[in-house]
């Protein structure tokens, strides 16, 4: 399978650290968030990456180049509007190639094993949602997972909700007959598993969304006591 790394996003709650610097780009110790990603997908057999940016994109062209470094071949959404999620996986549809596809956030730290993730059939599955228990930012969740591994939005579950990791496959058929234009995916997940269309999986391993300075500082002290990654 391919991937997508989901790199548009603004960076206005890590701000002033990413006033001159897109939030994929800031420094993690001796690398940069989005090039641990990288890696991590690499290491897992990924064959191809897709990086959507917007704000400072071409910055994230300069450092990371074709991925020739990398060995991986590194290709470009350029969005001259921030089409959000949905929309900036819509337009990078004929780049991914696959039928089925990783999607993840650029800002998120985590060992979970990418390696473990299969491609969704399009037709039973739409989309495999990794999600993580107690999100710190997010104590209220967002789906669950019923008994045969099916995501629903219930609102009655609340002890029982999830969030969502940004670590997913998807399949193209999620986004089927839409135009290019700025639109969320999670819309588009909810009528998916209204029809149970959506697996997960629960993740209990290190999972970081690293949307301010200070988890930023969080995950460098994790690399410095490491060592490295």
């Amino acid at each position: 399978m391919r991937a997508m790394i989901l790199a548009a996003g603004l960076g206005k709650r890590m701000q002033p650290l990413t006033a001159n610097l897109p939030k994929p780009l800031l420094p993690v110790g001796e690398k940069t968030l989005i090039e641990y990603q990288i890696e991590r997908l690499i290491a897992a057999g990924v064959t191809g990456i897709v990086i959507n940016h917007f704000y400072l994109g071409s910055m994230i062209e300069e450092a990371l180049g074709s991925g020739s470094r990398f060995g991986i071949d590194i290709k470009y959404s350029r969005e001259a509007i921030r089409l959000e999620t949905a929309g900036g996986i819509i337009k990078s549809l004929p780049k991914l190639k696959d039928d089925s596809f990783i999607v993840v956030n650029a800002d998120i730290w985590t060992d979970f094993d990418y390696g473990t993730l299969e491609p969704v059939d399009g037709k039973d599955r739409l989309a495999h949602l990794v999600l993580v228990q107690k999100a710190e930012h997010n104590p209220h969740g967002d789906f669950n997972i019923d008994d045969s591994g099916r995501v629903h939005e219930d609102h009655s579950a609340q002890d029982q909700r999830l969030t969502f990791s940004g670590i997913s496959v998807m399949h193209k058929n999620l986004f089927a007959g839409l135009p290019i234009q700025p639109r969320s995916h999670v819309p588009l997940l909810r009528e998916a598993m209204a029809e149970n269309l959506v697996s997960g999986e629960v993740f209990k391993g290190l999972w970081i969304d690293v949307g301010t300075p200070q988890r930023l500082q969080e995950v460098n002290a994790l690399v410095a006591d490491k060592g490295g990654d």
